[in-house]
């Protein structure tokens, strides 16, 4: 009975370990291959800001039903506006990016989280730089030079963005990683508060951006409703609502550092996924600056 009661002991710590990783592996698959279906929605009229809004008012929708009170804490709290701000610009952002450039390119300059990371921590929450934090950015930042370089121009040539895709693969990492620094920041708030930030950011950011661009004339409208794509964001919604929901049982069950060394699958998804469906490249420079922005990913995990 001492054996079989010890062998019950680990299968069950196992898969205390296990269920809450799977369900990281899924939020990250989900965010990882969720440049096919915006390409889809698009090619049937719905630009990715406009998809990003709808997709996540059924989000915003669930959590009013399932906490209406997080309204009235969202409101008195002037701080928690930052994040919604955030929020909504990393997936504003993001989608875009995916949708219209080399899924491969904008993934990887997405995950120059780190070296954002380590700037707003210490402006934010006043945390020191150390020698560890330095490596991380200097080899962030190396890797990015290393991906942006143009190949065919030489050594003359500033690695920087060149184009829309790519400038808002840059900006969507900045966003995430103030969204994660102000989620720390405001670690104290419930949980269905920072989740109704979250998904209101989601919903509301990108629809305030399409509006503007779209009455310039830069973004279409959305189009006529029609089974095709009105479904398609629909479905959408529900699987990046249960993605949300994995990571947030997944994330409070797991150490940190694996929360993080486990969501960097992300990368992994998306390249290979692009990579098979043609929608992004790799080459050795990739390859080299993607895996030193990753290895910053990780070391920082690790910290």
């Amino acid at each position: 009975m001492g054996a079989g009661g010890g062998s019950g002991g680990a299968a069950a710590a196992g898969r205390v370990f296990w269920l809450p990783a799977l369900a990281l592996t899924f939020n990250a698959f989900t965010w990882g291959v969720s440049w096919w279906p915006f390409r889809q929605l698009e090619a049937r009229g719905l630009h990715p800001l406009w998809a990003s809004a709808l997709i996540y008012c059924v989000a915003l929708v669930a959590i009013t039903l399932w906490r209406p009170g997080a309204w009235r804490d969202l409101v008195r709290t002037r701080s928690l506006w930052w994040l919604v701000l955030a929020a909504g610009s990393t997936n504003a952002t993001f989608n875009w990016a995916v949708t219209i450039g080399d899924v491969v390119r904008v993934v990887l300059l997405f995950y120059l989280m780190p070296l954002w990371a380590v700037l707003l921590a210490r402006w934010l929450l006043r945390e020191a730089l150390t020698a560890g934090a330095m490596c991380r950015v200097a080899l962030a930042l190396a890797g990015a030079a290393i991906v942006l370089w143009p190949p065919d121009q030489g050594l003359s040539a500033l690695p920087v963005p060149r184009s829309l895709a790519e400038w808002l693969g840059v900006l969507g990492g900045f966003c995430f990683a103030l969204n994660n620094v102000m989620l720390r920041r405001e670690a104290e708030r419930p949980v269905s508060t920072r989740a109704l930030a979250l998904v209101l950011g989601g919903a509301l950011v990108p629809a305030l951006v399409a509006a503007t661009l779209s009455a310039f004339g830069t973004v279409p409208y959305p189009p006529a409703p029609a089974p095709g794509w009105v479904l398609g964001a629909l479905a959408m919604g529900v699987v990046f609502l249960c993605g949300n929901l994995a990571l947030q049982y997944g994330a409070a069950r797991l150490p940190a550092n694996i929360t993080s060394v486990v969501m960097i699958s992300e990368v992994l998804f998306a390249s290979g996924s692009a990579v098979l469906l043609g929608a992004g490249h790799l080459t050795p420079a990739l390859v080299l600056g993607g895996a030193m922005i990753v290895g910053a990913s990780l070391l920082a995990a690790r910290g």
